[in-house]
């Protein structure tokens, strides 16, 4: 299986630059900008800002793994936050 990598032309801070990335890459990371009401080329910009080793193509790579991660740690410690709140209830709600 293969995966169809696109390179896409930006401007950054400025500059024009491109940057090849996944499709699925490339989908969620429109998907986050447009829920931080954010252009690509803001946001690419705000990555190369506080990158620090890796190529922009990377960095960009990594900080949709990080959106990820974090909304899924966030997803479980709100259940388990729930489940607590629900047992606290259960147990006070028994005789």
């Amino acid at each position: 299986m293969t995966s169809l990598i696109l390179k896409r032309s930006v401007v950054v801070n400025g500059h024009k630059t491109s940057v090849s990335l996944e499709e699925a890459f490339w989908s969620d990371f429109k998907d986050i900008a447009q829920a931080q009401r954010a252009t690509l080329s803001e946001l690419i910009g705000e990555i190369d800002q506080t990158r620090e080793h890796a190529n922009l193509s990377s960095a960009i790579r990594l900080f949709v793994l990080g959106h990820f991660l974090n909304k899924h740690q966030r997803i479980e410690a709100a259940d388990v936050h729930h489940a607590g709140v629900n047992g606290e209830r259960a147990q006070a709600l028994q005789p």
